[in-house]
């Protein structure tokens, strides 16, 4: 079958599956008063269901598949769900975004299990600047966490940080120096609106220019983009191992180069982060027989994806907050 692709001549090789929504974290721009699952929900999708729907996304051309939550790593057959899709064909790279509190107890099992690449989130490196942010004073555990996992052979491991006005905002010279002899990437993600977190976006919202050209008069320089790649303008330096990515998704044409589709926990396909409409794909993930009822009815779809997000206008769409799916 043809790779995906969509009236705007974007090809989409890069799925974010959702495993669950529930979070054991407070962070201020998404749980700040933490999760609390809704009554009356159908299940989160079972492995037979999983296993289906990779292999119909595999079968229309996703080579890289990223684990997300919630929380992912609060599935308790979460080893079974990475195996499961090493076992696919055609995928290639297999990431997961995690908080990265239960890396230290798992983090062999999942790369063991097939995991080749992780993303764990760190909003800060000053112990009570992270807690203020995450509810949590869990900083040393994760970064030891981090530690272990880079003596495992991951394709990459990347800190993902959220730029917030006030709070870490000018931390830039800690990351340099935690960069300098660590092979990893920092990732500054630009805080964006949802549902449920106006107040503190008016707060708290940075733009990730500034962020960039610090980064550029300081000598480094925008790196090519792989073609499955996450949005991420990434940046090297000769000085440092470490590289750095910057995520602006209100910059100008920031979907142009839009690659990836979601599908959340229970099922439904999300076009965009911040699009307004779900499909659900759980009808055709019961028999292996509907294998082709279910790649057409997701090729189907590509024909309705916008242009663009809407973020510009305080469009959000169907997302309260990202642990609804994942980011």
């Amino acid at each position: 079958m043809a790779m995906l692709a969509d009236r705007f001549g974007r090809s989409f090789p890069y799925l974010r599956l959702s495993l669950l929504e529930a979070c054991n974290f407070r962070c201020g721009y998404c749980l700040p008063d933490g999760h609390h699952a809704a009554h009356g929900q159908p299940p989160h999708l079972s492995l037979p269901e999983i296993e289906r729907l990779l292999r119909a996304f595999a079968a229309l051309g996703m080579r890289k598949l990223r684990l997300t939550g919630g929380e992912p790593t609060l599935r308790k057959d979460l080893v079974d769900v990475i195996a499961l899709a090493a076992s696919v064909p055609g995928i290639d790279k297999i990431a997961m975004t995690t908080n990265g509190v239960l890396l230290r107890k798992h983090v062999r099992d999942w790369r063991a299990a097939g995991l080749t690449a992780l993303n764990v989130s760190v909003d800060s490196l000053d112990r009570e600047r992270f807690a203020a942010i995450t509810g949590h004073d869990r900083l040393d555990d994760i970064l030891a966490g981090v530690e272990d996992a880079l003596g495992l052979g991951f394709d990459a491991i990347k800190l993902n940080a959220v730029l917030l006005r006030g709070l870490n905002d000018e931390q830039l010279p800690a990351w340099l120096d935690y960069l300098r002899e660590r092979d990893l990437s920092i990732r500054f993600l630009e805080l964006m609106q949802t549902g449920d977190n106006r107040d503190y976006f008016e707060r708290h919202h940075v733009r990730a220019e500034a962020l960039q050209s610090q980064l550029e008069a300081a000598g480094w320089r925008a790196q090519p983009r792989a073609s499955d790649a996450g949005p991420a303008i990434e940046y090297a330096h000769p000085d440092y191992a470490g590289r750095i990515g910057v995520i602006a998704p209100y910059a100008r044409d920031f979907c142009a180069s839009c690659n990836r589709l979601r599908v959340t926990a229970r099922g439904d396909l999300r076009l965009c982060l911040f699009g307004e409409i779900g499909i659900p794909l759980r009808p055709w993930l019961q028999e292996d027989a509907q294998h082709e009822l279910l790649c057409a009815t997701i090729s189907r779809q590509l024909g309705i994806k916008r242009d663009a997000h809407r973020l510009h206008q305080g469009q959000t769409g169907l997302v309260p907050h990202l642990a609804s799916i994942g980011g």
